[in-house]
């Protein structure tokens, strides 16, 4: 099998799998599993970029193996993508754990004070879509300007 790219193609190519590595490596490291799985073609992809005309965007670290340099690692675009990525996921799990939160909330007590002959309560999907949607309407709004962190959770 024979693939052709042009220099921009990639440069492209470079960012996308540089952006991959970031995403399975940013926070556990290099020594994971998901990180060795794909460190050989990371390797492999670096290393044409001599041949392909784009020494400059990689660099050899001291123990041989290759890395992005600065010039691909710290490119304006790819620090876009990889903050736009962490805002994302950060905004994602905050509403997703707080309508969890609060729907298990909603159905201890209500396990509590179910009355026979009351409609029934929305299914666990619809509720919790509920909660997501006032979370995200909250945040939009106001950000965390309206968050309070109790801490120690009341123990002395």
């Amino acid at each position: 099998m024979k693939f052709t790219f042009t220099q921009k193609e990639y440069q492209r190519l470079l960012e996308l799998t540089h952006l991959g590595m970031w995403v399975v490596t940013a926070y556990q490291g290099e020594e994971t599993a998901a990180a060795k799985r794909y460190f050989d073609l990371d390797q492999k992809l670096l290393g044409l970029a001599e041949p392909l005309g784009r020494a400059d965007l990689v660099e050899q670290r001291p123990d041989g193996t290759l890395q992005p340099s600065p010039k691909l690692a710290d490119d304006e675009r790819v620090r876009e993508i990889q903050g736009d990525f962490t805002n994302d996921a950060f905004w994602h799990e905050l509403v997703a754990r707080l309508a969890d939160r609060d729907y298990s909330a909603e159905q201890a007590k209500r396990s509590l004070t179910e009355t026979p002959g009351v409609e029934p309560p929305p299914t666990a999907e619809e509720r919790i879509k509920q909660l997501e949607d006032a979370y995200w309407r909250e945040f939009e709004k106001n950000d965390l300007a309206n968050v309070i962190v109790l801490r120690g959770g009341g123990k002395g």
